[in-house]
């Protein structure tokens, strides 16, 4: 059980789960019994991007199993140190959309804040594992000095790294850092936090969503996750959590080679997700970063998948296929 308040000077739950997270390739090997021969690669792949797990995240994980299509989404391999034509630092532009340090504008009335460089997990497929975040450093006064000399913006998008990983009172700073800016109708989160730890989903951040929607702001949560097995009970009881009716949940999911490329597994992920009071969002092809082309699945195949997916499910658990191009006015359908 999570506590409702931690005491004065008390460390939250979470951020003791967070500090305690596995980090070093030979304990996760340890701890899952992984095989032996894929050691000295996930050491040279860790060395460019830090493994990252949280530990109650590893109990949903079969030991001895490196397919696994959990453990696959943060398991370090050898193939990451390949380059591989086509796949490169920036695949999706952000370097040419900040408009201020830590401000990115790509697509019309929208913005988005990069809140921190910290995530709970480190997804080897991330799109942003190349990015500059020492540059990128943004507080509430920037972030509104960004707004009022780039803006208007009707929907602000907080990201990162991941903005759930900002403890209460820097959130706090924020909201009160938009208050009363013209134009400014949504706030979006993107966050892997919810699936990858729950914990942090506690009374302070419900009440923290409250206030936003107190504000008059209307609120989206986007999720990521990518297989059913990822939205366990855990999951579903730090959602229920959450305040409602205002709050809209959705979920993105990238459709990786090994972890969710069969037809079966993302029907399965959609009919959990609205379980959980979560509809389909965005199926995204993988964007070409550089050390994740062992997660790519052709676009003939992301088709094929998405005509089953259309076949067997109702429109409302089907997400949109797309991807994202550089200097596109928006997400690109793949039909």
């Amino acid at each position: 059980m999570i506590p409702r308040n931690a005491a004065p000077g008390q460390t939250p739950p979470w951020q003791r789960i967070l500090a305690r997270a596995v980090r070093d390739v030979d304990e996760l090997w340890s701890i899952l019994d992984l095989p032996p021969e894929l050691l000295p690669g996930a050491r040279a792949a860790a060395r460019h991007f830090p493994l990252r797990i949280p530990r109650p995240y590893l109990a949903r994980l079969r030991r001895g199993d490196p397919h696994d299509p959990l453990l696959r989404q943060f398991l370090p391999l050898g193939e990451e140190t390949r380059a591989t034509p086509g796949f490169r630092a920036d695949p999706v532009g952000d370097g040419e959309a900040v408009v201020a340090p830590g401000l990115l504008q790509k697509y019309a009335g929208r913005a988005l804040a990069i809140t921190t460089g910290a995530c709970p997990v480190h997804c080897r497929y991330c799109f942003r594992r190349h990015f500059p975040y020492p540059d990128h450093h943004l507080d509430g006064a920037l972030l509104r000095r960004a707004l009022e000399d780039h803006g208007p913006v009707e929907e602000l998008i907080l990201s990162g790294g991941d903005p759930l990983l900002l403890s209460d009172r820097r959130l706090t700073a924020l909201l009160e850092a938009l208050r009363g800016l013209p134009g400014l109708t949504t706030l979006r989160l993107h966050s892997r936090v919810p699936v990858t730890l729950p914990e942090r989903l506690d009374a302070g951040f419900a009440r923290w969503l409250e206030r936003v929607l107190e504000r008059g702001l209307r609120c989206v949560l986007v999720l990521h996750a990518n297989h059913p097995r990822e939205l366990d009970e855990a999951v579903a009881a730090a959602l229920a959590r959450l305040p409602r009716p205002g709050l809209t949940l959705l979920n993105q999911a990238v459709l990786l080679r090994g972890v969710n490329d069969d037809a079966d597994t993302l029907i399965a992920l959609s009919r959990r997700l609205f379980e959980v009071g979560v509809l389909p969002y965005y199926l995204h092809l993988l964007d070409p970063v550089a050390g994740a082309a062992h997660f790519h699945v052709p676009d003939v195949e992301a088709r094929r998948l998405l005509a089953a997916l259309r076949a067997r499910l109702p429109g409302y658990l089907v997400p949109r296929l797309v991807r994202e191009v550089p200097g596109a006015p928006n997400k690109t359908p793949v039909s």
